[in-house]
């Protein structure tokens, strides 16, 4: 089960954002008041999001109370992120809705579109200088993860590669047999001949 403890820490995250972001209240308000239940279905788990117009308040439950409903596998989930995957989902049946599915939309979108100064907020508690090496670190590991990304999915890819050119396609191997039939048939007539030559041979 999921703790108290961690809801409350996500909670906290969730509003640290609104706090960052003055744009995120505003994308929110439509929505202000509305239940979204949240179904991680291989977690087994429920959660309750709702923003009260100031806040965004997060609650672990098994109610069933609920403005908009949506469910599926964390990946799925995750692929929220990207609104536009929203009614794709759906539509793929990796993804359950139940209710009104602008409220789905309207935080998937919120979420989203989430832009924070992180620099400016670094240097609150850094300073300027500290607070830019900072950021350009964290870009820079960001960058070598991706770069680490794309060097392992071309190493996968050609190893793939690799595999499919020593597998025999279906086509050669048919070729292959045809060709065995065929010389399977030259020596079967080969023998044909040299025992007429042998008895022909016998009989004077």
């Amino acid at each position: 089960m999921v703790t108290n403890f961690l809801v409350a820490m996500v909670e906290r995250i969730l509003n640290t954002s609104l706090k960052l972001d003055s744009t995120l209240s505003d994308k929110l308000a439509p929505i202000a008041h509305k239940h979204l239940l949240v179904e991680i279905r291989d977690w087994q788990q429920q959660f309750l999001l709702v923003f009260s117009g100031q806040q965004l308040h997060l609650y672990n439950t098994i109610e069933n109370q609920y403005d908009c409903m949506i469910s599926g596998d964390i990946d799925t989930l995750m692929a929220l992120q990207n609104p536009a995957m929203l009614t794709q989902l759906i539509r793929q049946d990796k993804l359950d809705l139940q209710g009104d599915l602008n409220i789905a939309q309207g935080f998937s979108n919120a979420f989203a579109a989430i832009d924070i100064d992180w620099p400016e907020h670094f240097a609150r508690y850094l300073g300027d200088a500290p607070a830019q090496q900072l950021w350009q670190s964290l870009k820079s590991a960001q960058k070598k993860g991706q770069t680490a990304d794309k060097k392992l999915t071309a190493t996968l890819s050609h190893l793939c590669q690799d595999e499919l050119k020593v597998t025999i396609h279906p086509i050669e191997l048919e070729q292959f047999k045809q060709h065995t039939r065929q010389l399977k048939g030259n020596v079967a007539q080969l023998e044909q001949r040299i025992n007429r030559l042998r008895q022909n041979h016998s009989n004077q």
